[in-house]
């Protein structure tokens, strides 16, 4: 396989939406690619009655204010064309966060020997939720190994995941893993109010400011609800997230 085949199956989204959040995936995925950032995940919640959190990255894992107000300005008009989700809705634009998902087999490369999630669809031998310090993907990227901790006496310690199966998979938020994303020149931590994992782990953005949202200047303002809401959580940490978020009214464009 050439080096230009590894390195675009490497970058290929092994992880994809489903519904609603697909057809935003779609719509966005080449204007986002085309201003020089990644996709990395696209996700529909109730919060403020419809919210649509797109997360994105430039491929060295960054992603600034700026990065976020470019992304932002360059989707909204699409979004309003296009259409894809059919009604109101809350636009939030954001990096992955420290404890990111993983979606990519770049992803897994970069993060060879930290703690992660993965979820498997279909199960492997009958299990299909695997926790564990990750490996260096096999060189074709069709499978990576976890190493389990804790496993039961005969059982192997060490699997190696079929990417082709992966339905979901991210990042622990450790001691660790927050001590070497802030040296690689990661965003600090904080907490991400949308995900609702047994250790509730953090969600954060390369920005400095606390919860501050871009708002598009424009024809349709951003109304209050359009803010992202206070984290539900407190933590050791001050949450330090910063979100762009605009109103969308569909009846709004007519």
């Amino acid at each position: 396989m050439s080096s230009e085949i590894e390195a675009d199956l490497s970058e290929k989204r092994l992880v994809r939406e489903a519904g609603v959040a697909a057809r935003v995936a779609q719509t966005i995925e080449g204007p986002i690619q085309g201003l020089g950032f990644r996709l990395v995940r696209v996700k529909m919640s109730n919060i403020n009655g419809c919210t649509v959190q797109i997360m994105a990255e430039r491929p060295d894992g960054t992603f600034t204010i700026d990065d976020c107000e470019a992304v932002s300005r360059a989707i909204s008009p699409i979004l309003d064309v296009d259409d894809p989700v059919g009604g109101a809705y809350n636009l939030e634009v954001s990096s992955p966060g420290i404890d990111r998902p993983l979606v990519r087999v770049s992803d897994f490369a970069r993060w060879v020997g930290y703690e992660a999630k993965v979820e498997l669809s279909p199960p492997l031998d009958g299990r299909k939720r695997f926790r564990g310090i990750l490996g260096a993907p096999d060189p074709a990227g069709l499978t990576v190994p976890i190493d389990l901790p804790d496993v039961k006496e005969g059982l192997p310690s060490r699997i190696d995941l079929p990417l082709k199966d992966l339905a979901e998979a991210h990042l622990v938020l450790t001691d660790e893993l927050i001590r070497e994303s802030l040296r690689r020149g990661g965003p600090a931590p904080g907490h991400e109010d949308d995900e609702a994992e047994d250790e509730a782990p953090a969600e954060d953005s390369a920005a400095p400011p606390a919860r501050s949202p871009f708002r598009p200047q424009g024809p349709k303002k951003a109304s209050p609800a359009a803010k992202p809401k206070h984290p539900a959580r407190a933590g050791p940490r001050k949450p330090v997230v910063t979100k762009a978020s605009r109103l969308k009214d569909r009846d709004s464009l007519h």
